[in-house]
């Protein structure tokens, strides 16, 4: 970082979700690294909350349009896909934010062994508390909501819908 100038890393991490535009890249997870090399290119490194994301392009705009704006001309975004990302990488200020959004946040990952990911043919048996009243007594309306990381549940006691950000 250069004397009087912004320090990148904090302008990364202000770069709202384009799906979720109430967190940050930072607050989900996504924005893994911020550094600068010695020639003074931002080297930003971010990764995708699943593959085929289609807010990675937006992402990458994003955080370049904002580093340009701040003041730092080479920026150069990659995207790094291991470790992949969970939704355990979720910040508790990013859940928080989440909920008081009206989205439930996720609950833990599903845990994995090495070795092959296992097939499940069943329906998913998701649960999510209602965000509204913070009843558990939800069900779910659709596997797929606004975005494809969300589900669309609806809360039986408020009878009020909600998204929910599934667990990866």
């Amino acid at each position: 970082m250069t004397a009087g100038r912004t320090d990148p890393r904090a302008v990364a991490e202000a770069v709202t979700d384009p799906e979720l535009p109430l967190v940050t890249l930072a607050d989900l997870g996504v924005l893994r690294d911020v550094r600068t090399e010695g020639d003074g290119t931002v080297v930003v490194e971010i990764t995708p909350t699943y593959s085929g994301c289609p807010a990675m392009g937006v992402m990458r705009a994003d955080l370049v349009h904002a580093l340009h704006s701040a003041g730092f001309p080479d920026v150069d975004v990659r995207t790094v896909l291991s470790p992949a990302w969970t939704t355990d990488w979720i910040s508790d200020a990013g859940r928080r934010k989440l909920a008081a959004g009206g989205i439930a946040p996720p609950g833990a990952a599903p845990a994995r062994t090495d070795g092959p990911v296992p097939l499940q043919l069943g329906p998913s048996r998701r649960t999510a508390a209602c965000p509204l009243c913070g009843s558990p007594d939800t069900e779910e309306l659709s596997e797929f909501s606004a975005t494809a990381c969300k589900a669309l549940r609806r809360c039986r006691s408020c009878r009020e819908p909600f998204e929910h950000v599934k667990e990866i």
